[in-house]
């Protein structure tokens, strides 16, 4: 299923996985995130989040706002062109996944839910 969506994030829309993980992240909160909050929403390194985000800013899809308090913090958010076009991908991207998971019944996608919520809660309350 992963090398599903990352061609069709290579092919039809010239991204990749990561930056879409990044733009889904700040989707789902509009004021934005620290750079410290998204690596580790992503339970990725800070120098991998710095990356994606630094091409996201040049493609003119994410905004860095640095706190008025505390000039090494930057918030990062996406622009208002980076909402739009995230919305579009988000919306093919869901087709993808419903297509590579149609053969599953209601009972299977349930049990793959509560699987991987299961999982996330896990994970969220590992030691670091």
């Amino acid at each position: 299923m992963e090398n599903e969506l990352r061609e069709f994030l290579r092919v039809r829309h010239d991204t990749t996985l990561p930056r879409f993980d990044v733009m889904a992240a700040l989707h789902r909160r509009r004021d934005g995130l620290t750079m410290t909050e998204l690596s580790r929403t992503l339970l990725i390194s800070n120098g991998n989040a710095t990356a994606v985000v630094n091409r996201l800013v040049e493609d003119g899809l994410v905004q860095r706002i640095p706190s008025e308090e505390d000039r090494r913090r930057i918030t990062v958010r996406l622009s208002e062109e980076g909402l739009s076009s995230f919305e579009t991908l988000a919306a093919e991207h869901r087709a993808v996944l419903d297509g590579l998971l149609s053969a599953l019944g209601d009972e299977d996608l349930d049990a793959m839910r509560d699987i991987m919520r299961r999982l996330r809660t896990d994970l969220s309350e590992a030691p670091t």
